[in-house]
């Protein structure tokens, strides 16, 4: 089994973070994240802490020596979410893990996002993953490939949530980070809008 943690700060405050990360999918950097659905939700025995299930279905592209177990078309993958919210001692624990090719790879991760500690009014969010393999003669290699490919997708993530931190909390630095692409297609879309009041016709996707 292979471990990785990683830190980051938010520069808004918890319940603002807390807000966002229930409204966190869709997103520009999360074209994988093909659906979201909530299962579960109750309170806790003790009456305050909030405990929800949300069964998420994405993409994740194996490698080349992985479809040669499972096939070219295996990319879809459910995963499982468990959070409990305490807003009390102000803090939003996950806990994540895919439901889909566990003989191939298990990731787990554990996400606490709470009230800085240097500063009230930001957060700070501790990721922590485990993955493991049972591949006989593979399990190292795909350990490997499964925490690398978390690690590029932490930075992907992170702007992910500061972008839906921003649209709705400060809309005007949302337009800011929105990826290139996007903003080409949102740039096309107002201008085949303006060409249809207009009554003209014009190249649009080009």
């Amino acid at each position: 089994m292979k471990y990785y943690s990683c830190f980051a700060v938010f520069k808004h405050q918890w319940d603002q973070v807390a807000s966002a990360v229930w409204q966190k999918y869709p997103n520009p950097y999360s074209k994988h994240v093909l659906s979201e659905d909530i299962v579960h939700r109750s309170l806790l025995p003790d009456g305050r802490r909030l405990y929800s299930r949300r069964l998420l279905t994405k993409t994740n592209r194996m490698p080349r020596w992985g479809n040669i177990v499972f096939g070219a078309n295996a990319h879809l993958v459910s995963v499982l979410e468990e959070s409990v919210v305490d807003p009390m001692k102000k803090t939003f624990t996950t806990y994540t893990r895919n439901l889909g090719y566990t003989s191939f790879m298990v990731v787990e991760e554990k996400c606490v996002y709470q009230q800085s500690s240097e500063n009230s009014g930001w957060t700070e969010l501790q990721r922590q993953v485990w993955v493991d393999s049972s591949v006989l003669g593979f399990a190292r290699a795909i350990q490997k490939f499964g925490v690398e490919r978390y690690k590029s997708n932490c930075n992907k993530s992170f702007k992910g949530l500061q972008y839906i931190i921003n649209k709705m909390f400060v809309p005007e630095q949302a337009e800011t980070h929105i990826p290139q692409k996007v903003d080409q297609l949102t740039k096309k879309a107002k201008a085949a809008q303006d060409l249809a009041r207009q009554g003209k016709r014009g190249p649009v996707v080009q």
